[in-house]
């Protein structure tokens, strides 16, 4: 798989809770099996009060650092609106862009000490034409059982980018990570993840 020295990078984004860390974790697992060098760095933020997470990813035949520089992200995947308004500087204008069509309200928002940007997807669409994929990923997970499988709802429209990495290697990196009572739910919500198209 590895021609050349290219490393790309991914940055993943998200609200604590939402599961951003379980899906770069997949992300990680996968490549590495595909015989990827990786390295991520993990931004926790006050997650557990359901701040900010975000995960730098790099992956190519040799990596160097886990940081990726403004400008310079070659896929980006954020779990909410905002979260993914946050990095839309750090994308390349070629960029390919995956975003949970979720809000999730900070306190300043909720104090009423500021607004929450109008329609995320349409700034997004705007300036990354058909690189923009909306992702319904609440909707789609409570449909087959549990809006929490969104986060791999999310990873199955991902891996579409990726057609020389086989499925069964997606679905063996969830089979390792997740606990066995919650195996099926979730090789559906990838499934469905790669069956979906963009909101046009």
């Amino acid at each position: 798989m590895m021609k050349n020295n290219k490393v790309t990078n991914i940055l993943l984004s998200g609200v604590g809770g939402q599961g951003a860390i379980l899906a770069s974790n997949i992300l990680a697992h996968v490549f590495v099996e595909a015989g990827y060098d990786v390295k991520k760095s993990e931004v926790h933020g006050m997650s557990q009060r359901g701040g900010d997470v975000t995960t730098h990813f790099r992956y190519g035949r040799k990596v160097y650092s886990p940081l990726i520089k403004l400008g310079d992200v070659d896929f980006l995947l954020s779990f909410e609106l905002l979260e993914a308004l946050r990095y839309i500087n750090y994308c390349k204008d070629s960029a390919r862009i995956i975003i949970n069509n979720q809000k999730i309200f900070p306190p300043a928002v909720n104090l009423g000490l500021a607004m929450y940007p109008e329609d995320i997807p349409a700034m997004f669409k705007k300036h990354f034409k058909n690189n923009v994929r909306i992702v319904n990923g609440q909707e789609i997970a409570l449909n087959i059982g549990n809006a929490q499988a969104a986060n791999v709802v999310l990873v199955g429209a991902f891996s579409q980018y990726f057609p020389e990495i086989k499925e069964d290697m997606w679905i063996k990196a969830i089979t390792d990570l997740l606990p066995k009572k919650i195996h099926e739910l979730n090789i559906r919500a990838f499934k469905e993840g790669q069956r979906i198209s963009s909101d046009k």
